[in-house]
């Protein structure tokens, strides 16, 4: 690709300090290798430089099963990188004096209650978005996730109650989605009008973001939205798949937001040059959002990859050093979709990626690779170099022994075999049944209905192979007890699992029998 009059007006702008290769080629050669590497469905990329929009790119299709490709008007679920608008949100109503920071977050909702009543008493609106609560890491996330589910707003609410502590509060990070699902409720009483009119009202339209979706919406209507995608041994195949209206998602401000790369890109300058939006966001609370308000442990891979040495979360987003820059930054997972939005506002520089298929490692490896463009761009570092290192670190791990046992073996039990079958109940989650279902025995969530799963036995233990979700989320199952006294705890076989399948949080009792089979 030829560069554009527009990219070399840019470079000719840029200090020599700060001299970077060219956009185009570059960033393109980039992308090909992720997409090669990565066997992706489908992915969105756009690079900022100095304010300016310099290239995007676009490969693959909304949906492996169709022909109609990604482009940058493209929706795709940003996942947690909807933290950000939330916090915006709460930032503009801060501005409007609608809300403070310190309020108590009771004054807004009065309803709403942690495990420990001091905590409930003292725990303010700013403590919501900092990951600083004392619950466990993803604790309650099965209310979130997997979805479709049961759970509204106000049984996440009350769930929390019953979620205990494994740290005091504000005594360090521990990431969780609960308390950004409580701040769109904050927002929303505070404004006296719903969440997801707030983000149109006060981050969309405002700021040109026309095709982001939130709330009630019709994906047949809107067009052009990519659909998640899963891998198994065949390759990539479509996941949920939209139907031609979706519903308002309960943990919307925590996730549940969908963009384009365009609107994304849009996002980014604003954030990065308040001029092309005057008065929309007022200096002191740009400056809480990008304030250092939670420490967070910096990773041995951060130290030898970015020579990090300052970790911390603002409100709604990660703040770091990278190559001795400054780094804003956020990634998203959700469903299939995974999303990651990097700034270094000094620069005015910004990098986003859109994927719809299963791209942890894809996103971690292309990101890096497009910011040492602008931070060490001599040493050449590409999207295979950080994939060998990913690789390597895998390895490790393997020899380890930090590795999946092989359940392949597994065969489903005879309910016969099972004395403690029937129904139990969480006093979060909920019921979920433990009864036969043909010849074999099914585990079943009343209010999560793609959590089911037949019951099989490995090596003397009992395992949930889960229909619907992948085999990363399995479960050992353990049963102690007998008849009313009954309980059931599930843990991960994964080691790497997903944190937000909290297995470690649910306590089941046994409360009935099985109903009788018809």
């Amino acid at each position: 690709m030829q560069r554009t009059l527009l990219g070399l007006a840019l470079l000719a702008c840029i200090p020599a300090a700060f001299a970077t290769p060219a956009p185009g080629d570059d960033i393109d050669r980039l992308v090909d290798q992720t997409m090669a590497r990565y066997d992706l469905p489908g992915i969105a990329v756009g690079v900022i430089e100095d304010g300016q929009v310099v290239h995007v790119a676009t490969r693959g299709q909304l949906a492996v099963d169709g022909a109609t490709a990604v482009d940058a008007d493209s929706l795709f679920k940003i996942a947690s990188n909807t933290k950000a608008m939330t916090a915006a949100v709460l930032a503009r109503l801060v501005q409007a004096g609608k809300l403070r920071w310190d309020d108590p977050v009771i004054k807004h909702l009065p309803q709403f209650a942690m495990h420990d009543p001091w905590v409930t008493q003292n725990m303010q609106v700013r403590d919501l978005l900092i990951h600083n609560s004392g619950l466990g890491l993803g604790a309650g996330d099965l209310m979130l996730w997997p979805e479709p589910n049961q759970f509204d707003r106000a049984a996440i609410i009350a769930g929390l109650a019953h979620l205990k502590p494994v740290t005091s509060f504000r005594a360090g990070y521990a990431y969780d989605n609960l308390l950004y699902v409580v701040a769109g409720e904050v927002a929303a009483a505070a404004a006296g009008k719903p969440f997801n009119q707030l983000l149109r009202q006060e981050i969309f339209l405002p700021l040109g973001m026309t095709r982001c979706q939130a709330g009630d919406w019709s994906p047949s209507a809107v067009g052009n939205v990519a659909q998640p995608h899963y891998r198994n041994a065949s390759g990539n195949v479509v996941g949920r798949r939209d139907g031609d209206w979706e519903a308002d998602f309960p943990s919307m401000a925590a996730g549940g937001v969908r963009c384009s790369l365009g609107d994304m890109l849009r996002w980014s300058q604003v954030l990065l040059d308040p001029s092309l939006v005057p008065g929309w966001l007022e200096a002191d609370q740009r400056r809480a959002l990008w304030t250092a308000h939670m420490p967070m442990p910096i990773s041995t891979r951060l130290r030898d990859w970015d020579n990090t040495h300052f970790l911390a979360y603002g409100y709604g987003w990660r703040l770091s050093d990278m190559d001795g820059q400054w780094k804003v930054a956020h990634t998203g997972t959700l469903s299939g979709m995974y999303s990651s939005l990097a700034l270094l506002p000094d620069r005015r520089n910004a990098a986003v990626i859109l994927i719809n298929g299963e791209g942890e490692a894809a996103r971690t490896t292309l990101m890096q690779a497009l910011l040492k463009r602008w931070t060490v761009p001599a040493a050449g570092l590409d999207v295979n170099h950080y994939a060998d290192r990913l690789d390597a670190e895998r390895g490790a791990q393997v020899a380890a022994g930090r590795v999946r046992p092989d359940t392949s073996a597994a065969r489903a039990v005879p309910p016969a075999q099972v004395a403690a079958q029937g129904l139990y109940r969480d006093p979060w989650f909920g019921q979920v049944s433990l009864c036969p279902v043909g010849d074999t025995l099914q585990w079943a969530a009343a209010r999560s209905p793609r959590m089911l799963a037949t019951v099989k036995q490995l090596g003397g233990r009992l395992l949930l192979d889960w229909h619907h979700l992948g085999e990363d989320a399995d479960a050992w199952l353990q049963l102690d007890g007998q008849g009313g006294a009954a309980t059931m705890q599930l843990s991960a076989i994964d080691p790497d699992i997903d944190f937000s399948y909290d297995y470690q949080d649910l306590r089941f009792e046994r409360v009935a029998d099985c109903p009788p089979v018809r």
